[in-house]
């Protein structure tokens, strides 16, 4: 009786495809039995049922962050990576997904850091529910990090030169002054948008000089409902963000006017998830949106270096320029010049509601590094040495 096998140098007929043998297939069965794989639910449960399972579960996600992962999911995972059984995403698919992201739909270092936070802890539920093995996503960040050549983008402070031309032009502007009181808070606080824009007369003592940071107003966009756009109240992410924030005589000065002004237009009227007596508002009496303070900001500081540059020329020197910035740079200004002039890192950390002092300690050494070489400049012809 004859009988026959494959050997390794036989090649695999045409059509056909290699397979792992059969005591390979037993060993691999065994294996996931030993490890808890499911080895039948895990032919039919989805990447998208899995998200919905890990969201279920996770009650403590504040709701600014609930709604912004919601969003990116359903715009860019649902219909792509999502419909694909979980147990069939491999490290290569995970890869290929994320240089999509960055090719096809434009997606920068912070997008995909948030795309690669969601999915993470995805793929960590599915490991420890027996799906899969390993998680797909470890180790692709670093990378698409490496590959990209990226580094994160450091956000720049206004200088003191800026700073004071962008105030100034404000001031005596007919078109802009309406904004200097909210952009003198900024300036003088360090607050986020999101706290600022919802601050209510009821946080400021004007006797004790104080101003109370206890909430925080974020934008929610339903996009079951057609890109709908809500503004909701939320309570800050760490205890950290609850704070006291003394009231700068520039501050205070400010706000007194913009008080005066509602006296005369009245105060707003605008009530958020039971919160009202909003201080800052548009021309509508509704609660500024941080859109529209970016593109006012664009619109000033233009016109700034429009007429800038015709001084400059008209004068025969070199135009002193605004550089591009958006409303988050104002209070990282602040937090440079806070740096410059304030050695207690506590105290600094504490002002600005920083829930990790690295954060704090970064924009400290970047200060005093750009206050160290500008101190040494100033020395130059002032010290004799030879």
């Amino acid at each position: 009786m004859y009988s026959w096998k494959l050997v390794e140098t036989d090649r695999t007929p045409p059509g056909k495809r290699d397979d792992i043998s059969l005591r390979e297939k037993i060993r691999q069965i065994d294996r996931d039995v030993e490890d808890g794989i499911k080895a039948a639910a895990n032919n039919k449960i989805t990447l998208n049922d899995m998200f919905d399972l890990y969201m279920a579960g996770k009650y403590e996600l504040k709701d600014s962050t609930r709604s912004n992962y919601l969003y990116m999911y359903e715009n860019y995972v649902s219909d792509e990576i999502g419909r694909k059984k979980v147990a069939s995403i491999k490290y290569s698919d995970v890869k290929a997904f994320y240089n999509s992201l960055i090719r096809e739909k434009g997606f920068k270092p912070n997008s995909m850091e948030i795309i690669n936070t969601i999915l993470h802890p995805v793929f960590t539920l599915a490991v420890r529910d027996g799906y899969i093995r390993s998680n797909p996503t470890d180790g692709v960040m670093a990378e698409i990090k490496k590959s990209h050549n990226w580094e994160k983008p450091k956000r720049h402070a206004l200088t003191e030169q800026e700073q004071e031309a962008f105030i100034d032009f404000i001031s005596n502007s007919d078109i802009y002054r309406h904004w200097l009181p909210l952009f003198t808070v900024f300036l003088g606080t360090g607050c986020r948008v999101g706290e600022i824009i919802s601050l209510r007369w009821q946080d400021l003592d004007f006797e004790s000089r104080t101003i109370s940071i206890n909430h925080n107003l974020i934008y929610r966009v339903y996009r079951q409902q057609g890109e709908k756009c809500e503004m909701h109240i939320t309570t800050p992410k760490t205890s950290a963000g609850c704070r006291t924030i003394p009231m700068l005589d520039e501050v205070r000065r400010a706000l007194l006017q913009e008080k005066r002004q509602q006296m005369q237009r009245g105060y707003n009227e605008t009530v958020i998830d039971g919160y009202s007596g909003f201080i800052f508002t548009n021309r509508e009496g509704y609660v500024h949106n941080p859109q529209t303070i970016n593109r006012a900001i664009k619109r000033i500081y233009t016109a700034y270096n429009e007429q800038e540059k015709e001084s400059a020329k008209q004068e025969h020197r070199e135009p002193i320029l605004i550089r591009h910035f958006s409303v988050h740079n104002l209070r990282h200004t602040f937090c440079t010049r806070f740096c410059e002039n304030e050695t207690n890192i506590k105290v600094i950390q504490e002002i600005m509601g920083h829930s990790d002092i690295s954060t704090t300690m970064n924009i400290y050494a970047e200060a005093t590094e750009s206050k160290k070489k500008e101190s040494f400049e100033n020395l130059q012809g002032k010290i004799k040495i030879c």
